[in-house]
């Protein structure tokens, strides 16, 4: 996996968190939410089109 990708889950595992924690921030929990979306969607590209070789 991508060491990025990796940085982008994590990222948006704290931020999901943190938000969870505060609820003033509740929009970080979009934010989150978002990122880690965008995240599995490239990790499942990454999988399907580099698993061919």
């Amino acid at each position: 996996m991508n060491i990025a990708l990796v940085i982008i889950i994590v990222i948006a595992i704290l931020i999901a968190i943190f938000s969870g924690l505060n609820s003033a921030l509740s929009w970080l929990l979009w934010v989150a939410i978002i990122v880690g979306v965008i995240a599995l969607i490239a990790f499942l590209f990454r999988v399907i089109s580099g698993g061919r070789r």
